[in-house]
């Protein structure tokens, strides 16, 4: 049996992983090509969520909330929750010794980018989606994050 792909085979992963830069230098949202019966599609954004093994991660901090509480909690207290999009890596600033994207008091708006977060080697910027100050920062730089965990907490009426 033959172990490399045959040459105009798109499942090569040299050429997945091509595919995938060219994404992100153009900021391509979506790839999809097909080849004869077989087809690849690429897509990136916040309806993604990719599959990667993770790691339990090991919390210094309080447990968090049930959902419902905190989405109580939001409701009563004009509190927007930024949730995490996709598991991945959470990051604070767009490189080591940077300062934060965002940290409590800072006002933000609907296109402010709050933190990145990595996933599959792809660093996604994660927007407020919301107007008003950050009222809390819920995990730590370089934490690992699920889909739709809490990230940060924004007073809305401010």
């Amino acid at each position: 049996m033959n172990a490399t792909p045959p040459a105009g085979d798109i499942f090569d992963v040299r050429r997945i992983r091509r595919l995938v830069e060219l994404m992100n230098e153009y900021d391509l949202r979506e790839l999809d090509l097909k080849q004869a019966e077989m087809r690849i599609r690429i897509r990136r954004g916040q309806d993604e969520v990719p599959v990667v093994e993770t790691r339990p991660a090991v919390s210094t901090t309080a447990p968090a909330a049930a959902p419902g509480a905190a989405a109580a909690e939001a409701a009563n207290n004009n509190l927007a929750i930024v949730k995490s999009p996709m598991v991945g890596t959470f990051y604070a600033a767009s490189e080591p010794g940077k300062p934060p994207f965002v940290k409590a008091g800072d006002r933000v708006l609907p296109d402010t980018t709050v933190c990145l977060i990595e996933a599959m080697k792809v660093f996604n910027p994660i927007p407020a989606e919301v107007t008003g100050t950050i009222a809390a920062v819920l995990v730590k730089n370089e934490q690992p994050v699920e889909f739709n965990q809490p990230l940060f907490k924004v007073d809305t009426s401010a």
